[in-house]
């Protein structure tokens, strides 16, 4: 097989097997794991990578709008497996006294270290 073919053919196999490693690393099981494309919920809210997902959102989101926001806590969650992993997460904050939630959408690639805060809007009450 000629180089450039090879490496093409080594490309498209990793782009076959990465969503299939990311299903499994995110709570997928054998026969039943996660599609790729299609929201699924996050099984455990409170595992410490998915608080810091939620916690680098709001920081984020402080940076660019100029606000002083305070995570408090993800309510709750789902992950979509796309060319890295998009974290659709509805959190808990506090605006001084108020408290306030807000669906944060974060774009993650572990095997790069990019993260990218894609939407954060605030929930009404």
């Amino acid at each position: 097989m000629e180089p450039q073919k090879k490496h093409c053919f080594y490309f498209l196999l990793t782009l076959t097997i990465l969503p299939i490693y990311a299903s499994t690393a995110l709570g997928g099981k054998r026969g039943g794991g996660v599609l790729a494309g299609g929201w699924q919920p996050i099984k455990n809210i409170t595992e410490p990578h998915v608080k810091e997902i939620g916690q680098y959102a709001v920081e984020e989101y402080n940076k660019e709008s100029k606000s002083q926001l305070k995570f408090v806590s993800v309510v709750k969650g789902e992950t979509q497996v796309m060319a890295g992993t998009n974290y659709r997460l509805m959190l808990a904050t506090k605006d001084g006294a108020l408290a306030k939630n807000y669906q944060a959408v974060v774009w993650e690639k572990v095997w790069e270290h990019f993260r990218n805060l894609t939407s954060f809007t605030r929930l009404k009450a």
